[in-house]
């Protein structure tokens, strides 16, 4: 049958189809839709795990016991998960193991654009590298054939635009696999010096073999249309570079693209004159080419950063800047700002009026807390990094001599990805920081996904909620403040509280997303009367996106408004009103 499929769609598809039954995830932009869409398959487990090195822990883990596994997350995610992922390589899997990395060129939704496609290289790991939601779908049944051949995990590496365009798929029935019946080889998995030096060795026999196959692979197309130019190209990136070649062009698109089928690219280097490599990001596929002593250009042409497009391959290739369509209007500039009613706003409007003051932050929907007009934060740098970094800086302040207090802020679901380590650093190493988790209780920045402290899982289920209070008690916090973000005064009177404290004090701010489906907000808007409203403009400096000044005066959007009262409570003259 045929459907229209999003890579993510026709990924999830592809686990059915291929008999996967155990997998584990993080959620991250462009993957997370791969493990939302497993709920409409059978037999196939699937969870959100609290990090990604757990989500790959997890799915080997089920590999080791026998079934076909999965394990996805975004590219930074890869970082997390680089220890277990780099030894399984080595150890080899029990029954099929894959690893989804969704790259994100461009930087769409993501603090750096690092192209995955190293992590094979040095990982020593098969990869696919789909172009499209049919490749998505037919590369993932192959990946578990190569990961059960050659005994290695196997990196499926997608990007942004190939998760999330659409095209039609020709989807199957799912294959019947018999799971693996679990024996003890303490050789094989356990990786001690003595069998990781045998495994070392293992593994070079396996990238041969790779190489081989890589040559034949049939996802490694050859397209011979003329002699004078020929193209290698890969993924997303082999789409763009057909349509803006002509029509004359040669084309070598390669699907398999670790090991590098290296003679089938010197054989197709022999049928044209001049050899363009067309890939996004890093020279990955032209640095071997070139290592292999096939001579080719690519970066010296084709751009190094961000995502590719056909206008900005084409400028590249032959300089004609792209025609821009006058639509005779300016379009307005409106930079990413928190939600209206966002919990998080009241505690940054709080911070800001606050002086000697650093927040160290996260990555997150609060990260737009160092937006104008509230401009709050300090620093955000990656996952769990709120605490540490703060941690840092505390250390130093000692040794400047700095009185500045220091706040060190996480979401609840970064709390549970890589924070708890970090309040215990601060609290072990005795760390002049507060510790504050900003619980919406959801996962909001990837589209309200469940976490440990959500109180469901990911199939649905009701789960125990994970106490973050019981937590930093449990850590040795003598002091745990709960305050809610939309309450200024209660916000501004615990922010007082924990800086005064003299023990070790840690703040949960909580209060749930607006946008969590199936905790619906009670109608409710705020008004402005424009008779009190002294244009002081006060109600601005929350950054709310429903708050703007018409005439002079203020005005409240009720198609925007939930009624948080955050701009009502900072209103210095009365002028605003809640509403139903």
């Amino acid at each position: 049958m045929k459907h229209f499929l999003s890579g993510n769609e026709a990924v999830a598809r592809g686990l059915f189809e291929a008999g996967v039954q155990v997998g584990s995830a993080y959620p991250g932009t462009p993957s997370t839709e791969i493990f939302e869409n497993l709920a409409q398959y059978e037999n196939i487990y699937h969870e959100w795990a609290p990090n990604e090195k757990v989500a790959a822990e997890v799915a080997y883990g089920a590999s080791i016991a026998g079934v076909r596994s999965v394990a996805a997350m975004k590219h930074v995610g890869l970082n997390v998960a680089a220890d277990p992922v780099f030894t399984a390589a080595y150890n080899g899997v029990g029954k099929g193991f894959v690893i989804i990395s969704g790259d994100d060129p461009g930087m769409h939704s993501s603090q750096n654009e690092q192209d995955n496609r190293h992590y094979a290289r040095a990982a020593k790991l098969p990869m696919f590298e789909p172009a499209d939601s049919q490749d998505s779908l037919d590369m993932i049944l192959e990946a578990y054939e190569v990961s059960e051949k050659f005994d290695l995990p196997v990196l499926f590496r997608m990007t942004t635009r190939v998760c999330h365009s659409r095209n039609l798929v020709v989807t199957g029935e799912p294959a019947v696999v018999e799971p693996q019946i679990y024996k003890k080889n303490a050789k094989k998995y356990i990786a001690s010096p003595a069998n990781a030096i045998v495994h070392r060795r293992e593994l070079e026999d396996k990238m041969e073999a790779l190489a081989l196959y890589s040559e034949d692979c049939p996802f490694n197309k050859m397209d011979l249309r003329g002699k004078k130019i020929g193209v290698v190209t890969a993924g997303g990136a082999s789409l763009i570079a057909r349509e803006v070649f002509p029509e004359d062009t040669s084309f070598l698109t390669l699907g398999f693209t670790h090991p590098l089928p290296i003679n089938l690219i010197r054989k197709f280097a022999d049928e044209v004159e001049t050899l363009y490599v067309v890939e996004e990001l890093d020279p990955y596929m032209e640095e071997q080419i070139k290592a292999a002593g096939i001579p080719c250009r690519g970066k010296d042409v084709v751009p190094r950063m961000f995502e590719l497009n056909p206008s900005i391959l084409k400028e590249a290739l032959t300089g004609e800047v792209p025609k821009v369509r006058e639509v005779g209007v300016e379009a307005v500039a409106r930079p990413p700002v928190l939600c209206p009613g966002c919990p998080h706003r009241g505690f940054f409007y709080t911070l800001s009026r606050r002086k000697n003051t650093v927040v160290t932050a996260d990555i997150g929907c609060y990260t737009l807390g160092g937006s104008a007009p509230l401009s709050a934060i300090d620093t955000v740098i990656c996952m769990g990094a709120g605490f540490t970094v703060a941690q840092g800086m505390a250390k130093a302040f000692e040794k400047t001599g700095d009185s500045r207090t220091i706040f060190g802020v996480v979401g609840d679901s970064t709390f549970f990805h890589s924070g708890i380590t970090g309040a215990i650093e601060i609290f072990y190493n005795k760390g002049r920081v507060i510790p504050v988790v900003l619980d919406n209780h959801t996962t909001s920045m990837t589209g309200q996904q469940e976490n440990p402290g959500t109180g469901y899982t990911l199939m649905g289920e009701i789960a125990d909620v994970i106490s973050i209070e019981k937590i930093f008690e449990a850590i040795g916090y003598k002091k745990v403040l709960t305050v809610d973000p939309q309450d200024l005064d209660a916000m501004k009177k615990a922010i007082e509280e924990a800086a005064a404290s003299e023990e070790a004090c840690a703040m949960v701010v909580r209060r749930q997303c607006v946008l969590i489906k199936r905790m619906p907000l009670e109608p409710a808007y705020c008004y402005v009367d424009r008779d009190l409203c002294r244009s002081c403009r006060t109600c601005l400096r929350v950054g709310c996106p429903a708050v703007f000044f018409i005439d002079g005066k203020s005005w409240i959007d009720r198609t925007q408004c939930v009624g948080c009262t955050v701009c009502m409570q900072v209103c210095p003259f009365g002028a605003i009103f809640l509403g139903e």
